[in-house]
């Protein structure tokens, strides 16, 4: 995970309004609600302590994401698990579409590098089995 003092600056034409600065954690929530909203991505990978906090309550839409500011630019590792039965090019690219289409709607900046990291496959665990009634 990126530094926590380590900022991203946004410089504009216009002058004598100030700077805005973007912490790594908004990119990585920006990049997690982005890729969540595709279709066939089932789930993004997250460690013990976000499995937790969840159970608490606490929902971290960063999870999954680790972003790393270099010098040739934002580079986004996504970590997800896909739903069984899609093609797993189709939706890599269409999460790599959408998170950089997020990123460049909401905070003007542009990914280096976005790599979809597939961590697993998530099948469908219910059975829709029709249920017969009997008339008695």
């Amino acid at each position: 995970m990126a530094e926590t003092n380590q900022m991203l600056e946004m410089h504009h034409d216009e002058e004598g309004l100030g700077k805005v600065e973007i912490a790594p954690e908004v990119i990585e929530v920006i990049a997690g609600i982005a890729a969540s909203e595709v279709e066939g991505v089932a789930q993004m990978r997250g460690n013990f302590a976000t499995g937790v906090a969840e159970r608490l309550g606490k929902k971290n839409h960063g999870k999954g994401v680790k972003v790393e500011l270099a010098e040739d630019g934002i580079k986004v590792d996504v970590y997800c698990t896909m739903n069984f039965g899609v093609s797993i090019p189709s939706v890599a690219q269409e999460v790599q579409d959408n998170i950089r289409q997020a990123l460049l709607n909401m905070t003007a900046l542009e990914a280096a590098e976005v790599n979809i990291h597939i961590v697993g496959i998530q099948f469908d665990t219910q059975k829709n089995e029709p249920e017969f009634q009997t008339e008695g």
